[in-house]
């Protein structure tokens, strides 16, 4: 076993806290990963405070991981000793079933998706920990390739706000010709708003924050939108092609609904507490649809990191040490940072 250090919660109550914990020697297909920088995610917290169900504690919680390889297992084949790599939202599923096989592991039909922390291995016994920590062993079909173009603190939140927002984007064909509505700028919507703008759609922010507005130009948004001011909303009424939602906390959907075209999608990307309710009428009023989107396979994980590779994206972030988590968490509640936390872990 390998000796590894981290921070944990130990209750939904707790706060993180140092906690040295064993991982598994790497067997012939893992790969041993040295992690470097850890994003910190809003469903982090939510499942360190057992928010989305009963959690598995302690908790180490982490899916946003960029690291550095140190030891290869003797079956491993597309990776090296000394090669960057990432680590996402899952580490494990049955990889035959046809969504594993088609490159849709989040949705595994034989129901064994093993995320990366808050869940248990394919045993059923073993609780896996996340990045929040010195190293982590995964599969190397769990691992994908990072590139050294780019600054690797920016490149963690992409293993989850990148992918999050990217595959909506590339399922849904966005692009030029497009109007897109990116609905608030956090860790995800700064992410949607650049890859809509990569992709040449134009894009307006819409947020109930005046203070955004300059942010979401220097982001790619063509247009700003206030959402408290009524004559702005009356302005956007079936104006968009696509609405990228990505707030978590409840609101109107009727709202914004109206403000999609004829055969205009809502896609929602944030997780809020509450069901979804919209009146059917609003959305008979123009074909239009509201659909939802969960993180992203592993090809396309890869394939949205090779874009990012190419055309110098990344996430706008601030690098913290773990002191600092529990109180980078609070700054995330009150929607304080710009946009992602992303943990040293030397400093670990």
């Amino acid at each position: 076993m390998l000796p590894t250090k981290g921070y944990a919660v130990h209750s939904k109550t707790d706060a993180l806290a140092p906690w040295n914990f064993e991982r598994r020697e790497p067997g012939p297909k893992d790969v041993l990963i040295e992690i470097l920088y850890s994003g910190i995610c809003h469903s982090d917290i939510h499942q360190a405070r057992s928010e989305w169900g009963p959690a598995i504690y302690p908790m180490v919680p982490g899916h946003e991981i960029v690291g550095r390889i140190t030891r290869v297992g003797n079956e491993v084949t597309r990776f090296k000793a000394g090669d960057l790599a990432g680590i996402g939202c899952m580490v494990d599923s049955c990889q035959s079933c046809p969504s594993c096989q088609g490159g849709h592991e989040q949705f595994c039909e034989q129901k064994q998706t093993v995320y990366t922390y808050n869940s248990l291995e394919r045993d059923k016994k073993t609780p896996t920990y996340g990045g929040y920590s010195n190293q982590i062993v995964c599969t190397e079909t769990f691992v994908v390739k990072v590139s050294d173009k780019l600054p690797l603190e920016g490149v963690a939140p992409l293993l989850c706000a990148g992918v999050t927002t990217y595959s909506p984007i590339k399922r849904y064909g966005i692009g030029k010709g497009h109007k897109v509505a990116v609905l608030g700028l956090g860790g995800l919507g700064h992410m949607a708003l650049k890859f809509a703008a990569s992709f040449g759609a134009e894009v307006t922010l819409l947020s109930t924050s005046l203070s955004k507005e300059a942010d979401a130009k220097r982001l790619g948004a063509k247009a700003f939108c206030y959402t408290k001011d009524s004559s702005q909303l009356k302005q956007y009424e079936n104006h968009f092609d696509f609405i990228i939602d990505t707030v978590s906390a409840p609101h109107d959907y009727d709202m914004y609904v109206r403000m999609l075209r004829t055969n205009g999608v809502l896609i929602c990307v944030g997780i809020p507490p509450e069901p979804i309710k919209v009146n059917a009428f609003s959305l008979l009023g123009g074909n239009k649809s509201i659909t939802a989107s969960s993180i992203g396979g592993i090809p396309e994980t890869q394939e949205m990191l090779d874009y990012c590779a190419e055309h110098n994206i990344v996430s706008d972030v601030e690098v913290i040490s773990a002191d600092y988590i529990n109180t980078a968490y609070e700054r995330v509640i009150n929607a304080d940072v710009k946009y992602r936390f992303v943990i040293d872990a030397s400093t670990f």
